[in-house]
């Protein structure tokens, strides 16, 4: 039986996570449950899978949840200490890390130190502290597998190649490129120009996922993508400038990989990220998994597109962040993660998302190889910055 301690419980990954577990009763079960804060739905979970251990992050909500749970054998935290906790449950093999934001950089480095393998979905933790937890990683012999499902992709298109037989540094010499293929998001072929008066519910109108809405939000504004090339470079050791994006608007086509003997391998499947999850949870093995198949026949045609860098800031910016490095993708990601919360809460329009990261990146000295502290204290520095109009 394998035991999962899944971060970010009531979020979209989370109660898909759940999901392959129900599906899976009989070698997967749950140690602990992390959510921030909906405890009609931790508590209907934690009822149904009976963890030992269950963090609410907001302490003022903990309380109220210990009283609902009172007839229950669980242990109920809080906090950063409480969600660190359930990161480090004795019980727990693996760690599904899908909260939202930064706040998942200490549960999994802590995770790491006790030889814990992770299951990752929060690619903001890459982003901003990559440097320090990939060598993290080979220093202490845990697995970090891809739950995101262009990275998924490509760990599944790199199956049996040199990177995955291999832990040498040039273990990535056979791959020539990677493809990282986006649907363009709800306003694909706009001008940047037209999207001034978008509306939240418009942006919240993925065309073809169904995710929680800071991350669909990111994917309008194609900033989700940039974070994702970050991601992928730290994942798979892949120069930022050997990762390309391409708009495949069926989102049939999760990823692929360009080997250096011209040959591309891809990974299709229907947009369902229970698939990705699961294979993250049982890697190597593949499990049966219900639900809808992709017919290729019935899809008829797959068509790309390359993005127009001049009309999608939040993928331009990405790519500067990146390329700057050292503590530039930290302020890049803490601007996002304030301005797309300023827009949902109706504070700014759509255009000034990208505007806000502008200007927090203009306004930033790059600090090389910052450490933890430094990373934390960056982000709130960013946020007191923009909350300055």
């Amino acid at each position: 039986m394998k035991y999962l301690a899944i971060l970010g419980s009531t979020g979209s990954i989370g109660t898909q996570t759940l999901d392959v577990v129900e599906n899976n009763k009989e070698e997967v079960a749950v140690a602990a449950l992390a959510a921030r804060g909906n405890i009609a739905l931790l508590e209907e979970q934690t009822r149904r899978f009976m963890p030992e251990l269950v963090c609410v992050y907001d302490e003022a909500k903990a309380k109220d949840f210990s009283v609902r749970v009172a007839d229950l054998p669980v242990r109920v935290v809080s906090g950063m200490d409480g969600l660190v906790e359930c990161a480090l449950a004795k019980k727990a093999d693996m760690v599904v890390s899908a909260v939202v934001g930064m706040i998942g950089i200490r549960p999994v480095m802590e995770a790491i130190r006790t030889g814990k393998d992770i299951a990752f979905a929060n690619k903001e933790t890459l982003v901003t502290a990559g440097h320090l937890i990939m060598p993290m990683i080979k220093e202490y012999g845990v697995r970090l597998l891809p739950v995101d499902s262009e990275h998924s992709a490509i760990f599944q298109s790199l199956q049996g190649s040199a990177w995955c037989r291999s832990t040498e540094k040039n273990a990535g010499r056979e791959i020539a490129k990677l493809i990282l293929t986006a649907s363009g998001g709800p306003f694909r072929g706009k001008k940047h120009c037209e999207l001034e008066g978008v509306t939240v519910e418009q942006a919240l109108c993925h065309p073809n996922w169904a995710m929680g809405h800071k991350i669909t939000i990111d994917s309008a504004t194609m900033v989700n993508k940039g974070l994702e090339v970050m991601e992928a470079h730290w994942l798979f050791g892949v120069p930022v400038d050997d990762i390309e994006v391409v708009i495949q608007p069926q989102s049939v086509i999760h990823s692929a990989v360009e080997f250096v003997d011209g040959s591309i391998i891809a990974q299709l499947g229907v947009p369902d990220m229970r698939l990705p999850i699961q294979y993250a949870i049982f890697y190597p093995d593949r499990k049966f998994l219900p639900g809808k198949r992709l017919s290729l026949t019935d899809i008829g045609s797959i068509s790309f597109e390359k993005p127009r860098l001049s009309e999608l800031p939040g993928l331009r910016l990405a790519m500067e962040a990146m390329k700057l490095g050292g503590s530039m993708p930290v302020v890049f990601n803490a601007a996002n993660e304030y301005a797309v919360a300023e827009f949902l809460n109706r504070k700014i329009g759509f255009c000034d998302i990208t505007r806000q990261i502008e200007k927090a990146m203009k306004q930033h000295q790059v600090i090389q190889h910052p450490q933890l502290q430094e990373i934390l204290e960056i982000e709130q520095e960013t946020y007191r910055r923009l909350q300055q109009k």
